[in-house]
């Protein structure tokens, strides 16, 4: 297992180093596509576990019609898999992988790819029918290193169909609770309200104005109870006590208001309603990983939005961050030509309203390097800050 998960992270290494090459989908498939299934078992110079341009005889598919690879086991397709170039978005897979996948009961999988983006399809709500939604993906780009023990299921000598739909469920369903949780620990709902109201002995009557009332406390409640489960994860990883030494009970401190978790929302002491977030100061780092120390940025944060400046002056800002929009996106100083488009399009980036650029993830700023750059020389440039009518000295 472990020599597997290096070789994962040495290829997520090789996507990032390589992957802006990869131009056609021909050298996606070389580059980026081949090697992930060498190291899943699946040779490509072996015919019996990898067959190309597949193509299948079942009522409907046209001569010309052939998915991209066909993976087997013991003889049988297991998986089916569609590949595109690298910049080439995914969220609209090819009615082709349905069409082979739903015709041959045997293949559990269908998968879709551009060499950094993989989606793992199966059919949990129809029999024999690929559900629209893949119950796993994996962005070498921006991997999370908890998926790693799941590809290895994935592999030529672990490949078993009903093991790899029961994991399918099983991401989906997690998925799923921490979706509701998240959410309902963020902005507790009525429901969640009278739940914990109810498991706390309140005796008071649940009506709609009681509730609406006692909402902002059960939210305090929760940061703190959070923030309480941090800190005795972290006082347990402490060094036990040696069997030896003579026990002494000692009664329980109470918990700090503040604790010393690094992804704690920050308050200011000034103005409640600015609270700065985890993401956003996660922001001001990936910035500065890209422009250097020698770039003069700061980032000032507003009840609004939080912006990163050049020699910390408010107008010379090079974005400004918005997270608390359904989708988190960020809008920079400088017009988003065709090319700087592109560049976002490349990235696997897309355009929100008002030319702002969504961005789920604040590490994902670094696909953009190119805009980030041309945003500071923006904000270096006095020309661009001189009042209608100044003559330059």
């Amino acid at each position: 297992m472990d020599s597997f998960t290096e070789r994962l992270r040495k290829h997520a290494e090789h996507v990032k180093g390589v992957g802006m090459h990869c131009t056609t989908e021909e050298t996606t498939k070389q580059a980026l596509i081949l090697p992930l299934l060498d190291i899943l078992g699946f040779s490509p110079f072996d015919p019996t576990r990898v067959k190309a341009e597949y193509g299948a005889d079942f009522p409907g598919v046209k001569s010309s019609e052939r998915v991209d690879y066909a993976l087997f086991c013991h003889g049988v397709p297991v998986m089916f898999i569609e590949a595109k170039a690298h910049a080439e978005n995914l969220t609209n897979h090819c009615p082709q992988l349905s069409r082979y996948f739903n015709a041959t009961p045997e293949v559990t999988i269908g998968a879709i790819t551009n060499g950094r983006e993989w989606r793992f399809f199966t059919d949990l709500n129809n029999k024999n029918m690929m559900d629209s939604a893949p119950f796993l993906t994996v962005d070498f780009e921006d991997m999370e290193i908890a998926l790693l023990p799941r590809l290895h299921r994935f592999r030529h000598d672990e490949f078993k169909p009903d093991a790899l739909r029961t994991l399918a469920e099983e991401t989906v369903y997690l998925n799923a609770f921490t979706n509701v949780i998240s959410q309902s620990l963020r902005e507790p709902d009525a429901e969640f309200v009278k739940y914990v109201a109810g498991r706390a002995d309140v005796q008071r009557q649940f009506n709609a104005r009681f509730l609406d009332g006692i909402a902002p406390i059960v939210k305090q409640a929760v940061e703190r109870a959070v923030s309480n489960m941090v800190v005795s994860g972290l006082s347990a990883k402490a060094e036990p006590i040696s069997p030896s030494a003579p026990r002494v009970d000692v009664a329980p401190m109470p918990q700090p208001e503040e604790t010393n978790d690094a992804t704690a929302d920050i308050v200011d002491p000034t103005n409640s309603r600015i609270v700065t977030t985890y993401a956003e100061r996660r922001l001001l780092e990936v910035v500065q990983g890209i422009l250097g120390e020698s770039a003069d940025i700061s980032a000032k944060d507003t009840e609004s939005y939080y912006t990163v400046l050049y020699q910390n002056k408010v107008n010379r800002w090079l974005l400004r961050y918005q997270a608390e929009k359904r989708q988190p996106c960020i809008f920079v100083c400088v017009p988003l030509t065709d090319e700087r488009k592109r560049e976002i399009a490349r990235a696997g980036l897309q355009l929100g309203a008002g030319d702002s650029i969504l961005l789920n993830q604040p590490e994902h700023l670094a696909r953009i390097t190119g805009i980030v750059f041309d945003a500071l020389e923006y904000c270096k440039d006095d020309a661009n800050f001189k009042r209608a009518g100044q003559v330059q000295a």
